[in-house]
């Protein structure tokens, strides 16, 4: 999944390259309205887990038609967070539309599993 792909590069840049520009996403601790807010939001998890790795499993196609495509899954993340080892897992829903022959992910809800 390029998005996914993108997200491990750690790099903004490319991930900005699969956002719509009006994207939504709901974190369980934030909700970023803006591709700033969503740009500060990941550059801040990205300082925190600076090895972080993401990955999704188990993904759901709910919808895909000519315009628009939605999709569930499980994602799980690893890396070092104040030098101990991490991991973690939750919920995601990505809702994607068609904007200038290109998929563009408009809205993610992620909400983290319960510990």
């Amino acid at each position: 999944m390029k998005y996914i792909d993108a997200t491990n590069t750690h790099n903004f840049q490319e991930v900005a390259k699969c956002l719509h520009p009006e994207a939504v996403y709901w974190f369980s601790d934030q909700t970023c309205t803006s591709l700033e807010d969503i740009e500060l939001y990941f550059e801040r998890s990205w300082k925190a887990i600076p090895d972080e790795v993401y990955r999704a499993e188990d993904v759901v196609w709910l919808t895909k038609d000519s315009n628009s495509a939605s999709y569930i899954y499980t994602y799980h993340y690893q890396g070092h967070f104040n030098g101990e080892f991490i991991s973690g897992s939750g919920r995601a829903t990505n809702v994607f539309i068609l904007t200038d022959n290109k998929w563009k992910l408009i809205h993610e809800h992620l909400s983290s599993s319960a510990e």
